[in-house]
């Protein structure tokens, strides 16, 4: 009798551990099949607003919305998608934007399995929006980065820069080459140890456009930066970083600008300490000089507004800015072509380029900031000159009117300098998201395959920005949901299922192609960086997984096609993710 009990117990027991083991098989197992399946934002949704997911098996019936607990709180119905992805597959949509409770949740299809979780409520992405600003700081050149303000990623400082070489290409008669200046401070560019003022200005430009749209959301962002307790808001002294710096590359005996400070030749993955080549500043160009002048005069017009905190700083951009027009003025074709400067000088440079043959741009945007900060009717009748040979796009470095249209917008009187604007920037924005809800992704950015190149992800966060702009400018909120869409796309809701922000979301990138991140023995990435994202190209030679468009990918740091950072990819999308928190309350499904 005694030994019946016993083994109805052990039974028992041995069930209990069987249920047990098999509840945390399913619990381990279905959610990571289903995550590979179900393409969502990882972060998670506002209360109010649309949320959707992607389920890329085509499954069709009901999918549900669970808690931690596994409680069904709602029901809905698959739909396919009107068009297949790229790859030629269906995929089918699972919408809850009716559902409004905050929590955590996960999305269960049960031909499927589960998602990863996600949070539904307010300030969902607060977290990741300022983690992409505060990545810049992990990017500064000529300084320690302190426990106390970078964590585990602490480092030494690198390249202090207060050496740097005129290369030959840049001598003159006031500097010939050999002297030294001292040109410290700055951000690095990306997965390298260079900078560069083309990138840089655009990238400036658009951290200072943050500010300058939502001034008393940004003064909330707090980034633990060691200037965090002066009086500034913390994004624009990260930009002053860089900022300064860049005032060190202009020339003060002719108001020209170096087009980079650089090695020769790209460093080893190692860390910027031991990075030690000579560092040299390059040929001044027209480019360099037009995005400087635009940057500096937009700074003027913002920091005029500390002129306690930051006395004469506003003075000094505005002179710079001006200094650096006119040279352009005079200096209209120098073009940076870097194979023909190593054809006639040594050393040869062979770090990144950011050459541009077509400069109507560059003119026109530095003349929209010169006109915005002066209000100097000279720039006027240059930007409406140029007007018909600069049209609205989503910008990149190279492609910059845009960024001189999103500062004339701005201005009240708008409607009389440039009649017509608002309604073609609209025209355009409206084309941007016309069909976007048809494709297998449900966002602007998985329209068509166009988008899908070297930086794709900066594509995307642009793509938000402009429809930003068009939002601030209609108060249409089809222009706010599409962005809101595109930040979805950048944190999950993709052809490859990552969250291509670092440290963010439960399936971040983990290798960028990021000197720092690769040799500092660390496992986890600096975080806050964006990847460049998909890119068919494949310059590097490193094959992807797939040579769909938009799934042409690959979390390998030896992958600088389509897993490098750079602070040009960066600064739209901490724009694009602040932007969004600064504009939560109105967002609507």
């Amino acid at each position: 009798m005694a030994s019946k009990k016993i083994k109805i117990a052990m039974m028992g027991i041995i069930t209990m551990i069987f249920t047990v083991y098999s509840s945390l098989l399913y619990s381990q197992q279905v959610p990571a099949d289903g995550a590979a399946v179900i393409r969502i934002n990882q972060i998670g949704f506002y209360t109010d607003a649309p949320k959707v997911a992607i389920s890329t098996s085509g499954a069709s019936g009901k999918f549900f919305l669970q808690t931690t607990g596994n409680q069904t709180v709602y029901t809905g119905e698959l739909k396919p998608a009107n068009e297949p992805n790229f790859a030629g597959k269906p995929t089918s949509v699972a919408d809850f934007s009716a559902f409004n409770k905050p929590g955590k949740y996960f999305l269960y299809i049960p031909a499927v399995g589960y998602s990863y979780p996600f949070t539904i409520g307010a300030a969902v992405h607060k977290a990741v929006a300022a983690g992409t600003i505060r990545a810049f700081y992990y990017q500064r050149a000529s300084l320690p980065l302190a426990e106390k303000y970078a964590g585990k990623w602490h480092r030494a400082a690198g390249h202090p820069d207060d050496k740097v070489l005129i290369h030959a290409s840049a001598a003159s008669t006031q500097r010939p080459e050999g002297t030294v200046i001292s040109s410290s401070r700055g951000w690095y560019d990306a997965g390298d140890y260079n900078k560069y003022i083309v990138n840089s200005g655009v990238s400036t430009a658009t951290l200072l456009s943050l500010y300058e749209d939502f001034p008393a959301y940004m003064q909330t962002v707090h980034l633990n930066i060691p200037e965090s307790d002066n009086k500034l808001p913390d994004v624009l002294d990260e930009v002053l970083w860089n900022l300064r710096w860049m005032l060190t590359m202009q020339d003060p005996a002719d108001g020209g600008v170096y087009h980079k400070l650089t090695n020769a030749s790209f460093d080893g993955m190692v860390m910027p300490d031991i990075a030690t080549a000579p560092r040299y500043v390059v040929q001044k160009g027209t480019a360099a000089a037009l995005d400087f002048a635009a940057v500096t005069a937009q700074a003027s017009r913002i920091f005029s507004k500390f002129p306690k905190q930051l006395p004469g700083m506003a003075d000094s951009c505005i002179k710079a800015s001006i200094y650096a027009y006119n040279w352009a003025a005079k200096n209209p074709t120098v073009i940076y072509d870097q194979n023909a400067m190593n054809n006639q000088f040594k050393p040869k440079v062979v770090t990144g380029d950011y050459g541009d043959r077509r400069l109507d741009d560059e003119f026109f945007w530095a003349a929209a900031e010169l006109y915005a900060t002066t209000g100097n009717p000279e720039y006027l009748s240059r930007i409406r000159s140029a007007r018909a040979g600069t049209p609205i796009r989503v910008p990149n470095w190279g492609s910059v009117s845009t960024m001189g249209y999103y500062t004339l917008l701005n201005l009240p009187n708008i409607d009389t300098d440039l009649p017509g604007l608002k309604n073609d920037f609209l025209t355009y924005a409206d084309g941007l998201i016309a069909g976007a809800d048809k494709n297998a992704y449900q966002t602007v950015m998985t329209k068509t395959k166009a988008n899908f190149n070297w930086g794709s992800n900066s594509t995307a966060a642009n793509q938000g920005i402009l429809l930003i702009k068009a939002y601030r400018l209609s108060h249409d909120a089809k222009y706010l949901n599409s962005a809101l869409g595109n930040l979805d796309y950048l944190l999950g809701r993709n052809g490859t299922g990552y969250a291509y922000i670092s440290g963010y979301g439960s399936k971040p990138i983990m290798h960028p192609h990021h000197r720092p991140s690769v040799a500092d023995g660390i496992a986890d990435p600096v975080p806050g960086l964006l990847s460049g994202g998909p890119n068919p190209g494949m310059q590097d030679g490193i094959p992807t997984p797939s040579k769909s468009p938009d799934e042409a990918f690959i979390d390998d740091a030896r992958s600088y096609a389509t897993n490098e950072i750079a602070i040009n990819w960066n600064a739209p999308v901490a724009y694009l993710a602040n932007a969004i928190e600064a504009l939560q309350k109105q967002i609507k499904k």
